[in-house]
């Protein structure tokens, strides 16, 4: 048997399809073509556009989480999206020989807005949310991909139209990203493909260029964003039906919808908006997770799906029904969703530093945050000339060792050649420093010189847990200000505290505390190797 495709003509969003139906490696063929074959099957997911002109058995699959929305000037006024007899008959009969509903509550919708289909329809569940239960396993491999580390992956989802959250509060991506501490939490976009369609990458690229700098995840508009819902701890949500798979996998579910005619009164999205906890500023995210946490969504999402785990053996059986031919008796089963892109890697911080002794609490924001910070700290050069310039903080990661070319000379700097050369160039840099490994540093401070910095990995309930290296760097060049200033205090005699000189204080052990964990950081003289350290 051959599977072909085509793209039914009239929609507003079909710029995108053959490219990805040619990444799947599926084979198409034109409509024109289509129209003048006969076919076994017809496989949909949307009732709408000349499908009945296409000769053969129409199967209708489950399309979204149930029919939750209206969509304006399109079909029946007020009717659901879907459930429309508009689309759904032709000359009072349904042209599909099978309408494949995900609950029963479906059909219940059906019967009462198109009754003539009842007879075609059966429940067979949702595929994609098998799909998604199915890769409940992979949700430490999907994380591991995105580096979300121990922080909280907070999934922002937009459907598509004029009330959307993308349409509505185009703006709130970018100022979650300048709220949200980086080393705490992670942000991830995603977007309906119908709004990938009409953006286009090179535009959405543009909109969300500082968040994406900053290191927002934007989901590709295919598999990933339901990778991405298992990888999260959190989603932000409009009326789209994404948030109804989130529930059903038990994530807490933030509302952000202003309202509008599209979502349904008493649907299961409509339902679970109004239990949830609402985010009307950016600002207040932090303040409302908690109260999102303490919700069990499951219950919204047990009115969208049924029979979990058994949408694709029901479906097939089905499908071999309409083809007149016995299943095969292999098991089938939804493969796991693929690993999603990692994102990009921020180089620049706006960073808040609190002292306390020999404690430093470090809060990581990108640079065009509003909050009150302590100093800005740039990778080097990857941040830049503008935030190289303007870091009081540079640091730059050696590089992997690598063969030395065969012919030719080369020149390399040290650890201790480079971070000179940076405090003699930069004048507005107090602090440079090579992240050896992820668990060295050499730091040279202007005021306090050169020194060794070890930081310790946090082991807990089995796992091994290692801070940034950039975080640790903040974190010391916080602690040598303010030891500065206690020493600079102390010998004015305006503390009653005494105070040494850091240079002379050494070794000495610091605890910096990113938000998720705190790690051990022992100062101590710069010794040899990590000086001759050839970058």
């Amino acid at each position: 048997m051959r599977v072909r495709f085509t793209l039914v003509p009239g929609s507003a969003f079909d710029v995108d399809a053959f490219a990805a139906l040619e990444r799947a490696g599926a084979r198409t063929v034109s409509w024109e073509q289509a129209c003048e074959r006969e076919h076994d099957l017809i496989l949909t997911s949307s009732p709408k556009g000349p499908l009945r002109v296409l000769s053969g058995p129409g199967v209708l699959l489950p399309h979204g989480a149930g029919f939750n929305k209206t969509v304006r000037d399109d079909g029946s006024p007020d009717l659901p999206s879907g459930l429309d007899p508009h689309y759904l008959l032709v000359d009072g009969e349904p042209w599909a020989a099978l309408h494949a509903l995900a609950h029963e509550e479906q059909l219940s919708r059906l019967a009462e807005y198109c009754p003539p289909a009842v007879g075609r329809a059966t429940v067979v569940g949702d595929p994609t949310l098998d799909r998604l239960l199915g890769s409940l396993g992979h949700r430490e491999a999907y994380r591991a991909a995105l580096g979300t580390g121990e922080r909280r992956l907070v999934v922002l989802t937009s459907t598509w139209g004029e009330e959307s959250l993308l349409e509505r509060r185009p703006e709130l991506p970018g100022e979650l990203m300048g709220r949200l501490p980086y080393d705490e939490y992670q942000l991830a976009l995603v977007l309906h493909p119908n709004e990938h369609s009409r953006t286009g990458p090179f535009d959405l690229s543009r909109q969300f260029a500082p968040a994406l700098t900053a290191g927002m995840v934007l989901a590709r508009p295919y598999e990933e964003w339901a990778a991405l819902l298992v990888a999260a701890d959190a989603v932000v949500t409009d009326h789209g039906s994404t948030a109804l798979y989130a529930a059903a996998l038990g994530r807490p579910v933030v509302g952000a919808y202003d309202g509008g005619g599209e979502l349904l009164p008493a649907s299961p999205m409509a339902r679970l908006l109004a239990q949830v906890p609402q985010l009307t500023k950016a600002a207040d995210l932090v303040h409302v997770l908690p109260a999102a946490g303490a919700h069990d969504t499951r219950e919204f999402a047990d009115a969208a799906f049924d029979l979990p785990g058994q949408a694709l053996p029901r479906l097939r059986s089905e499908l071999y029904r309409l083809l007149r031919l016995e299943p095969r008796e292999v098991a089938v089963a939804p493969h796991p969703l693929p690993r999603p892109a990692a994102p990009r890697r921020p180089t620049a911080f706006a960073v808040r530093a609190e002292v306390a002794g020999q404690r430093v609490e470090i809060s990581r924001f990108p640079p065009f945050t509003s909050e009150p910070v302590h100093h800005v700290a740039a990778e080097h050069p990857e941040a830049g000339p503008r935030h190289v310039q303007s870091a009081a903080v540079l640091w730059r990661r050696a590089r992997p060792a690598s063969p030395a070319p065969h012919t030719g000379t080369t020149s390399t700097w040290t650890a201790a050649g480079w971070t000179a050369r940076m405090l003699d160039e930069a004048p507005g840099c107090r602090t440079a420093a090579v992240v050896l490994t992820p668990e060295r540093c050499l730091v040279r401070s202007r005021s306090a010189g050169l020194f060794s910095v070890r930081v310790e990995a946090c082991r807990a309930d089995g796992r091994v847990l290692r801070a940034d290296p950039g975080a640790v760097v903040s974190a010391v060049h916080a602690w040598l200000g303010a030891s500065a200033r206690m020493s600079a205090s102390s010998r004015s005699g305006t503390s009653p505290q005494s105070g040494t000189s850091p240079r002379r204080a050494l070794p000495v052990s610091l605890v910096c505390d990113t938000g998720p964990f705190a790690v051990r950081v022992e100062l101590a003289a710069a010794d040899e190797a990590d000086l001759s350290y050839e970058l």
